[in-house]
């Protein structure tokens, strides 16, 4: 915090009572998730801190509030201390007659888009009509197993540049077809929600930031993060009834059995939890943590720094370095430390195939791309070229641009958070 905003905040005294923002609660185990939505800023209270919000939402007084607490559960509490930190996460719209203020809420994509527009995804009836059409899809491919495309059906032009630029706009077109079904199912909880590209290792994605769901029924929950995976497979599912009904030689086919694999492809890598894919958020809620990749990274790190210390014999233990694990709840413990060996693992496998096979492919097929361009080329040879320097050159450069944009962010917001800045 800043001085100036430290002296900006006005003093919180025994019988100051303070306004507090529009706040939402859910119970989760044994804490309680307290969040403001305009704001995505979130949350965990025990059961005291969130009964403390409730006293001081009604009026009450710093002295008459802990005077309550103190009855109810017999411990002291310094809720002085405690608007303060609601202060500080934007909670306190006021406090006495001096308005605090109020930092400028993030962006939501689609804000047209209002959660009435939408409720209807969240109805259960659509996890129903998404399974029924996976499973009728399954058995057209038992039945009629040829149907299903190799990845030859990927080439379904002559000409490379086509396939190349084809395939590119059709990915694309999936995944933010992906990442809308996580939008709008959490802007049908009510969650604003932000589409942006982002980074995963060496991977270029699309991201869609639905902070708030956390404050959402887990049937809710599950839907906002299965919804992408769910929208993959329909369309999969859809496309092979297509191909059941076509010829296999139409352009109708050839193109669908292309479009089925650009499908089904993203869908490996949702598997990837050490990436924090979809289907980690859903092991981090069924698990009950609440930072999984964040715990899981410090307790590698924490192993990491102790195999270090046993290879030097005599090297003290830094202050602060103990298990950051033994914190947190024993069932939160255990997947957290499981975790942190997928987290490893799967990092280093990811970084050691880009180092072998993606980074050098990348490079050889823009280096030829580049000789390709030379004089004496035929037109076919320039408009290949010219389609691979386009996509996976441009790919790469958005994959720089974004990783320095999310790096100046985490820059500007330690800066920001680092006492005396």
């Amino acid at each position: 915090m800043t001085d100036t905003a430290a002296e900006a905040q006005p003093r919180v005294g025994p019988a100051s009572r303070v306004a507090l923002h529009e706040l939402s609660m859910r119970r989760d185990r044994d804490e309680w998730i307290v969040g403001r939505m305009a704001t995505r800023t979130f949350v965990a209270l025990p059961s005291a801190g969130a009964r403390a919000v409730r006293l001081l939402g009604e009026g009450l007084s710093v002295a008459r509030t802990q005077e309550r607490l103190r009855a109810d559960t017999g411990e002291e509490f310094d809720i002085a201390d405690f608007v303060a930190d609601l202060a500080a996460l934007g909670f306190v719209a006021r406090i006495d007659d001096r308005p605090l203020p109020d930092p400028t809420p993030p962006r939501a994509s689609l804000p047209w888009l209002r959660p009435r527009h939408v409720r209807f995804t969240l109805h259960p009836v659509f996890p129903v009509a998404v399974t029924v059409l996976l499973a009728v899809a399954v058995v057209i491919l038992l039945l009629r197993p040829g149907l299903l495309p190799g990845y030859r059906d990927l080439l379904w032009s002559p000409h490379g540049s086509v396939v190349l630029l084809s395939g590119a706009a059709a990915g694309w077109t999936l995944l933010l077809a992906h990442e809308l079904a996580h939008l709008v199912t959490a802007r049908a909880a009510g969650v604003p929600g932000r589409m942006r590209l982002g980074t995963r290792l060496q991977f270029l994605v699309m991201q869609t930031d639905i902070s708030g769901i956390e404050l959402a029924p887990r049937r809710h929950r599950l839907t906002a993060y299965l919804s992408g995976i769910a929208l993959n497979l329909s369309v999969a599912s859809a496309l092979v009834l297509v191909l059941a009904v076509t010829d296999p030689a139409s352009t109708v086919h050839r193109l669908s059995a292309a479009a089925l694999l650009l499908a089904l492809m993203p869908l490996p890598f949702q598997l990837m939890v050490f990436t924090r894919t979809d289907v980690y958020f859903v092991l981090q809620d069924l698990t009950g943590c609440r930072d999984l990749y964040g715990d899981g990274l410090a307790y590698a790190r924490y192993r990491y720094r102790r195999a270090l210390r046993a290879l030097r014999p005599g090297a003290r233990t830094a202050a602060g370095e103990g298990d950051p694990g033994a914190r947190l709840p024993r069932h939160e413990r255990r997947a957290v430390r499981v975790y942190s060996v997928v987290l490893v693992v799967g990092t280093a496998a990811c970084l050691a195939f880009m180092a072998a096979v993606t980074l050098p492919l990348d490079i050889a097929l823009l280096a030829r791309a580049v000789r390709g361009l030379a004089p004496g080329n035929t037109p076919a040879g320039y408009a290949d070229s010219a389609a691979v320097l386009v996509t996976l050159g441009g790919v790469n450069v958005l994959w720089l641009v974004t990783k320095w944009r999310d790096h100046r962010s985490r820059r500007r917001a330690e800066e920001v958070a680092r006492p005396g800045t």
